[in-house]
């Protein structure tokens, strides 16, 4: 009797908690009732017994301790995130960790409604690292073939990113065409980049409903108060950007024509598929307009009015020309020639 009260006591300590501070008191219980037993008036026999039950038990609870996967609420319940934050590890043992773009998505679509907007004078002299902005290299770290293109939409992504704290997961794409880089190595065309929209401001409203609005000379759902004057990543109308009064700056690089289409198979289009900065007078990148021409200068006749495709710039080299000095002046080929600073348009995939 006093043999099997001992084997069950060391069997209920055994699976009892196996917390670290619980384990240390198991180990002295079984060791006090182990010296009750040698102290006893108990057979050789019956107290090896119960020194080889005592071993068995605690060999098995070490092996159980192990195995087991552990649950504390610390950083072993974290997984790290592109943008430096965490999400929530798989809870079961053997479960799929969860993808952090499909994580940053899910999260992106609980946002308000964001999805388009044109590049600020301020932002691209921030991400630039120089007052004159890009220019028409926009590769932004990137390198190798398609560098320009995937740069200019990491600036997308960057810049909406900081305007609205997660909005960067939602595959922004910069609205910019290529000579090289499509199926079967053709043209890349800027409409086809996009997504099917619709597609909203920073303050939620309507840019484009459908790819048939946009290819018009202006965005021909856009609600009045930016349809003639395309809004920042802030939501403000980019003419007058910070309150201080209207600047010539509505030239917006694109390499497209009015459907959204590459101008033309020529690299001058689009400073080399948006790798050249350097200044050179055979540069003639394609603009559209962020505001429509009001008369005065400016060049570009009719077409003046479209925010696709207006008018060629003079070079691909970076410049800041924001006020009124007429049309682009081919002794000064940079992106701002004719007014305005290598702005993109930005356009998300997801609503």
């Amino acid at each position: 009797m006093r043999i099997a009260r001992l084997s069950a006591a060391l069997l209920f300590y055994t699976l009892a908690s196996c917390s670290d501070s619980r384990v240390a008191d198991d180990e002295k219980e079984q060791q006090d009732e182990l010296d009750e037993v040698e102290n006893s008036d108990a057979g050789d026999d019956e107290v090896a017994a119960a020194r080889d039950g005592a071993a068995s038990r605690r060999d098995a609870e070490a092996k159980a301790d192990t195995s087991t996967p552990r649950t504390d609420t610390d950083a072993s319940q974290q997984t790290s995130r592109r943008d430096g934050g965490t999400t929530p590890a798989a809870s079961d043992a053997g479960a799929e960790p969860r993808d952090a773009a499909s994580a940053d998505a899910a999260s992106a679509s609980t946002l308000k409604r964001f999805s388009f907007f044109m590049t600020s004078l301020k932002a691209m002299r921030e991400l630039a690292g120089n007052q004159a902005g890009f220019g028409g290299d926009l590769r932004f770290g990137e390198t190798g073939d398609g560098a320009g293109l995937r740069g200019a939409d990491k600036i997308c992504t960057t810049i909406a990113e900081k305007s609205m704290p997660g909005a960067g997961a939602k595959g922004w794409r910069a609205f910019l065409s290529a000579t090289k880089g499509g199926e079967g190595g053709g043209p890349v065309h800027a409409i086809d980049r996009i997504g099917s929209g619709p597609w909203y401001d920073r303050v939620e409203r309507v840019v484009a409903l459908t790819k048939a609005d946009i290819a018009q000379a202006r965005p021909a759902s856009a609600d009045a108060l930016i349809k003639n004057d395309l809004p920042n990543e802030e939501g403000v109308p980019n003419h007058n950007p910070d309150g201080t009064g209207e600047v010539d700056n509505h030239h917006v690089l694109t390499g497209s024509n009015g459907m959204g289409q590459l101008y033309a198979n020529n690299p001058a289009v689009t400073c080399s598929d948006w790798t050249k900065s350097a200044r050179d007078t055979a540069d003639a990148p394609r603009v559209g307009l962020s505001w429509p021409r009001r008369g005065g200068g400016g060049g570009g006749g009719a077409g003046s009015q479209h925010w696709l495709s207006a008018m060629d710039e003079s070079g691909c080299a970076p410049e800041v020309g924001i006020i009124e000095m007429g049309p682009p002046n081919q002794a000064n080929p940079t992106v701002g020639s004719g007014g305005g600073y290598g702005a993109i348009y930005c356009f998300a995939l997801m609503p």
